[in-house]
C-alpha cells in the first residue's frame, strides 16, 4: 500500500481578501461574496438590511473588516476557479499519472 499525501491532490485552500476587481467601494462584499461562495450582491443587501434594523451600528463594521481584510495581490490566480482543472480535481480518485 502506498500512501500519498492529500494536500498534494487538494485544491489550494480558500482565503478571505478584497479583491483587486469587482469592488464597488473597497471589495469587502465582494471578498465575503468569493468566500462564502454567494453573489456579492446578496452581501451588499444583507449588509444594507442589517444597517437598517440596528439603526446604523452595522456601518461601524465596514470600516473595521476594510482595515483587517487583507487586499488580494494582483498576480492571484483567478479563485474560486483553478486555471488548470486537472491539477485540482473536486471528486472521485487521483488521476493516474
Amino acid at each position: 500500500m502506498t500512501w500519498t499525501s492529500p494536500s498534494s491532490q487538494q485544491a489550494p485552500y480558500k482565503q478571505l481578501r478584497r479583491p483587486t476587481t469587482d469592488r464597488m467601494v473597497a471589495g469587502v462584499a465582494s471578498g465575503l461574496g468569493r468566500y462564502f461562495d454567494v453573489d456579492p450582491t446578496l452581501v451588499r443587501v444583507v449588509f444594507a438590511v442589517s444597517a437598517l434594523f440596528t439603526a446604523g451600528v452595522a456601518l461601524l463594521a465596514y470600516p473595521v473588516v476594510w482595515f483587517l481584510m487583507p487586499e488580494e495581490p494582483p498576480d492571484a490566480p483567478a479563485w474560486p476557479h483553478p486555471t488548470d482543472t486537472r491539477a485540482y480535481p473536486t471528486s472521485g480518485p487521483p488521476p493516474a499519472g
